[in-house]
């Protein structure tokens, strides 16, 4: 998914970062300035539902304003197997080295 709230709030006359926490504080949601400016100029790592009903609210945009689908970035389930089978056919398992329980080494076959 692609986080799309920049292009939206500039598409609804909202410039700047602080004139859209201030909408979302009078709309009861107060954010802080670093998750502000993370919201603003990145892609956020969760947000609470909540948290995007008010943001739709105060942009009047509906989610699909604020969150892009990607499906290109979707690995096919055949891809998949495709790289793990590659990576397990160019590996081996590792030699087990029995031990002894007083931890000194076994003798020399």
């Amino acid at each position: 998914m692609k986080w799309n709230l920049r292009l939206t709030a500039a598409n609804k006359g909202v410039w700047k970062a602080s004139e859209l926490q201030r909408s979302l504080a009078e709309h009861g949601l107060v954010i802080s300035a670093g998750k502000m400016s993370g919201l603003w100029s990145g892609q956020p790592v969760s947000l609470k539902l909540e948290d995007l009903d008010v943001i739709c609210v105060v942009l009047d945009c509906e989610i699909g304003d604020l969150l892009i689908p990607e499906p290109a970035k979707v690995q096919s389930p055949g891809q998949q197997e495709t790289a793990r089978a590659a990576v397990g056919a160019s590996t081996t398992a590792p030699t087990v080295v029995p031990k002894r329980r007083d931890g000194r080494s076994l003798p020399p076959v």
